[in-house]
């Protein structure tokens, strides 16, 4: 275990397959990550809503892991660091049909032109 442990709840599940924010307003993102102590799933920062950070700042879960598929990655927030860690309960990512970006049915034609907005 790592000295984010007390960050690390191995047995909470991912609470959905999608950011609960933009699954709850109908937004769409770009990647997904999930709270490693309650398995909050959000949004990452280069998406609209950054609500894996916003969930970070309001609950004080500075742990996360990337939710998807082939990444087992984790970050801390108050450091800026990625590590290894623990195993964490099933699922590990969202569905592979889930598309990145998406999901699909929610994503607009210029949603590329839309980030590189944002970003400017």
């Amino acid at each position: 275990m790592t000295a984010n442990g007390d960050m690390i709840q191995v047995d909470s599940p991912p609470s959905g397959t999608g950011c609960v924010e933009c699954e709850a307003t109908g937004s769409w993102w770009v990647h997904l990550r999930r709270c490693a102590a309650c398995g909050h799933i959000g949004c990452c920062d280069d998406s609209l809503g950054t609500h894996a950070t916003h969930h970070w700042k309001e609950s004080g879960h500075a742990v996360i892991q990337s939710f998807e598929p082939g990444e087992d990655w984790f970050w801390d927030y108050r450091d800026e660091t990625t590590f290894e860690g623990p195993a964490l309960a099933e699922p590990t990512s969202h569905p592979l049909s889930q598309t990145v970006p998406g999901p699909a049915d929610r994503l607009p034609a210029d949603w590329l032109q839309i980030l590189e907005s944002r970003a400017r």
